[in-house]
């Protein structure tokens, strides 16, 4: 008997709905923000980048539940440009001095785990986990956080404020973010037991 194939996470196949626009949008600013931090030192200019893509990040994800446009695309879109943008972001500010590699080790460490469960998680008929609310609460903080210590630097604006708020963002957005790594850990295993391998044994 073929095992029960898990129900869909999604309301339509479409590519070209407007969240999907919108989350490719903000993948093609990752490359901006980049070159403005690293190039030009515009930091001014990356930040208002860097809080567009946070704007539309909740945006893309409002829109879909609302419109039912909640899409397989989307689901991978989604996830893949906010870790974009977090990882360059911190190996920008770390280039630039701005923050510790340690913080990009630990930040890129958790990416890694993540990035060995979806090999598991196609076994079992998935291609990712539905985005958990502790996730998208560490994408936030860190996704403001470190505009935030951009703009603290020494050699940019020196905005005590900022870079006071924008550590304690960066510090508490990271700890989320391994918590959301554990428990998508968790959520991976829990389907391993619940779901049969959906892959058809041959010969």
């Amino acid at each position: 008997m073929d095992p029960v194939a898990p129900p869909p996470s999604w309301d339509t196949d479409r590519v070209w709905t407007v969240p999907n626009v919108l989350s490719l949008a903000r993948l093609l600013g990752v490359p901006v923000m980049v070159w403005l931090i690293l190039g030009p030192h515009a930091d001014l200019l990356a930040v208002v980048v860097l809080a567009a893509a946070g704007f539309t990040d909740w945006l893309d994800g409002f829109l879909a539940r609302r419109w039912h446009q909640t899409s397989r695309v989307g689901q991978m879109l989604d996830p893949i440009a906010d870790r974009l943008y977090i990882m360059a972001v911190v190996v920008c500010l770390a280039l630039r001095a701005v923050i510790p590699w340690w913080l990009v080790v630990v930040l890129v460490a958790r990416e890694v785990l993540i990035t060995l469960l979806v090999p598991l998680l196609r076994t079992r008929g998935f291609s990712s986990l539905p985005v958990h609310f502790l996730g998208k609460a560490a994408t936030f903080n860190l996704l403001y956080a470190f505009p935030l210590v951009l703009l603290g630097a020494p050699e940019g604006m020196d905005w005590a404020p900022a870079r006071v708020l924008g550590w304690a963002f960066a510090l508490w957005g990271t700890a989320l973010y391994w918590w959301a790594g554990g428990l998508y850990l968790l959520q991976t295993l829990r389907l391993l037991r619940t779901f049969p391998p959906t892959r058809r044994l041959t010969g």
